[in-house]
């Protein structure tokens, strides 16, 4: 049984627990606590961390993971300095799932814009843009939790996928009239 079969059924039993019938056949209602959640949640962090790891030992990446949990390798460092929040970036990008299911890419959709730390993107996107310079090519590993998380995004990412980002910052204006802008949107 694979981490997120084992996660829905925990889930699940979490919450079917507090359904018994009692002898009169009327539900017996039980509140699921905030603690019972948070160590469900924590069980299904810790095991999409794990199935990541092993996804990178396998396929040789060198990365880094954040303190939330995105995994990350700057390929090509890029120049300049790093994006901010508020700057409007323009990226090529490749979406995948780690089992190599294709989801989305520029080559097909074009060029994803987006204003950092406004949110309309990914979180994982969010905080890996921020460690990039304009013209840089990075991977990101994002967790569910850094995703789309438990419902997907009603398209081609299923509920709890991690997703395989490959990005390039193809551009960046920067916040607050300071202008790095060299092409056309």
């Amino acid at each position: 049984m694979n981490y997120k079969s084992v996660s829905i059924v925990a889930l699940s039993l979490l919450i079917m627990g507090g359904c018994k019938l009692q002898s009169s056949d009327k539900p017996l209602k039980r509140k699921v606590t905030a603690e019972e959640l948070i160590s469900v949640n924590r069980y299904m962090v810790e095991q999409d961390a794990s199935a990541i790891k092993e996804y990178v030992e396998r396929n040789d990446y060198h990365m880094l993971e954040t303190q939330t949990g995105l995994w990350y390798q700057i390929e090509e460092m890029g120049e300049g300095e790093l994006v901010q929040k508020g700057d409007v970036v323009k990226i090529a990008y490749d979406v995948s799932l780690l089992d190599g299911t294709h989801c989305y890419s520029s080559d097909s959709l074009g060029y994803k814009s987006f204003k950092v730390g406004q949110g309309g993107v990914e979180s994982g996107l969010e905080e890996g843009i921020l460690l990039l310079r304009k013209g840089a090519k990075a991977t990101f590993i994002m967790p569910p939790h850094r995703a789309h998380g438990l419902v997907g995004d009603d398209d081609k990412v299923p509920g709890r996928s991690t997703l395989l980002y490959k990005v390039e910052l193809v551009d960046l204006k920067r916040a607050m009239g300071m202008d790095s802008h060299t092409g056309d949107d």
